[in-house]
């Protein structure tokens, strides 16, 4: 890459995925830049330097120094906009961007855009599946796979589908998506927002200057507003009304369901819990929508099986079922895991417990109470954990996954589940949430192959 002297330098504020497609996208238009990172060895920094071993790096600190002649800083989602020499250089008149607002100037075709506290990458994911169905060429990613910008190409897809992230949105000025949702509201990331009103006014910067609304009849805070000529359409569990997407039951047999029309079973769902059945309303309703055809959404819904660390089953030990939710990294993911899977079981063997975030756990109580039959905790907040569920049931504190799997086990009975869904972040024991769930997954494939072994009776 040619590096070239301008007045209107960017800085690249933050390295990783979304970091690192910002540096291919300059070089790609030949505009001079530089990377700015607190860490000393950030995710991406060897790829960095071997494509582009020109581009100045500053690491171990976002000082006043680092910023300095900067035009625009590029700001990736895991660094607050109130850093310090952030929101100097702000101050100061330096314009201040996400990689959003740089992908939406280069792309013409319709955009659906997801967020919401829970369920958004399984949505977006299921969203992309019913477009192929119905014979779109469709690129999916953001927050989700591939960064926005690197999806990218000479030849535009006939639609994108993004999953963004309230750190993605805060810094999003002009997404103006054809179809936008806020798919529910709960407490998350509250170390980076100082109340849900913060959080929530973030998430809604979905919804600036776009066509179409999608909204959650069972969760007020979803609800944008908007200009009485945006279209809306909704989805929830109840009965659905005009231009909206929920359930209807028959006798003992629940349909997913358009209006007043009976659509398919939920039995014919692969995927597992009330929390799922939600997340495929909330896809129907999208791609209905941005005006997919009915016939291959269904066929689509039908052969989804779900994401990876998402309420993922693992195996079967003893007549007890082991579910991986290592994504449930929040209160509000982990209550739709645990009632998603306590119909179907005798009762749940809770695994939570790692970074906190700031999270206010009490709102688990209830539905610790109601379905679970011990709550085997872990990590960083094990102990603040434990001392607000021992009332509820019992509170079993381990040092390891490990040791979380196996003493998940002697707790369970026939029929049981066990579920991580741990209502934190994972950085205090592992690399990430997925990394976690790997671990767990594991854990359960070598004691599911010592019973077929006959080791373990």
């Amino acid at each position: 890459m040619q590096l070239i002297a301008t007045d209107n330098r960017k800085v690249i504020v933050g390295l990783g995925m979304t970091g690192l497609s910002c540096a291919r996208y300059f070089s790609k238009k030949n505009i001079t830049f530089s990377v700015v990172d607190s860490r000393k060895n950030p995710p991406g920094l060897s790829e960095l330097q071997e494509e582009f071993p020109e581009a100045p790096v500053f690491l171990g600190d976002i000082s006043d120094e680092s910023l300095e002649g900067a035009g625009e800083l590029v700001v990736s989602p895991g660094v607050a906009l109130e850093e310090p020499a952030i929101r100097k250089a702000v101050e100061n008149g330096v314009v201040v961007c996400g990689d959003i607002d740089l992908f939406r100037q280069e792309v013409s075709s319709p955009i659906i855009a997801i967020t919401g506290s829970n369920g958004k990458s399984t949505v977006t994911t299921l969203v992309g599946e019913m477009a192929k169905a119905c014979g779109k060429v469709v690129a999916v990613g953001g927050n989700i796979g591939i960064p926005a910008l690197d999806l990218l190409t000479e030849k535009e897809p006939d639609l994108y589908v993004l999953e963004l992230s309230s750190f993605q949105l805060e810094r999003t000025e002009k997404l103006s998506a054809e179809v936008a949702t806020v798919l529910n509201i709960s407490a998350d990331h509250m170390d980076r927002y100082p109340n849900l009103v913060a959080y929530h006014q973030a998430k809604h910067r979905i919804f600036r200057n776009c066509k179409k609304v999608v909204i959650n009849r069972g969760d007020t805070l979803t609800k944008p507003l908007i200009a009485d000529d945006v279209e809306v359409w909704s989805f929830g569990l109840g009965k659905p009304d005009f231009k909206a997407f929920g359930l209807i039951q028959e006798g003992d047999v629940d349909y997913l369901a358009y209006e007043f029309e009976k659509l398919m079973p939920v039995s014919e769902m692969k995927l597992v819990g009330g929390h799922n059945v939600e997340n495929v309303l909330a896809a129907l309703a999208l791609g209905k929508a941005i005006g997919f055809e009915m016939e291959p959404m269904l066929e689509a819904i039908k052969n989804f099986t779900g994401l990876p660390h998402r309420c993922q089953f693992v195996s079967k030990i003893n007549d007890v079922d082991f579910y991986n939710d290592s994504k449930g990294t929040n209160v509000g993911a982990a209550i739709a895991a645990i009632e998603g899977l306590s119909n179907h079981y005798g009762k749940i063997i809770l695994i939570a417990g790692g970074e906190g975030k700031g999270t206010d756990f009490s709102p688990l109580l209830p539905v610790i109470k109601k379905a679970c039959r011990a709550v085997i905790v872990l990590g960083e907040s094990a102990d603040e954990l434990e001392q607000l569920f021992a009332e509820e049931c019992s509170v079993i504190k381990v040092e390891s996954m490990k040791s979380a799997v196996t003493t998940s086990l002697q707790y369970a009975e026939c029929g049981d589940a066990i579920l991580l869904s741990p209502a934190c972040a994972s950085f205090d024991m592992f690399q990430s949430y997925q990394h976690r769930g790997d671990v767990f997954a594991n854990r359960v494939q070598d004691i599911a192959q010592q019973y077929a072994e006959g080791k373990v009776r």
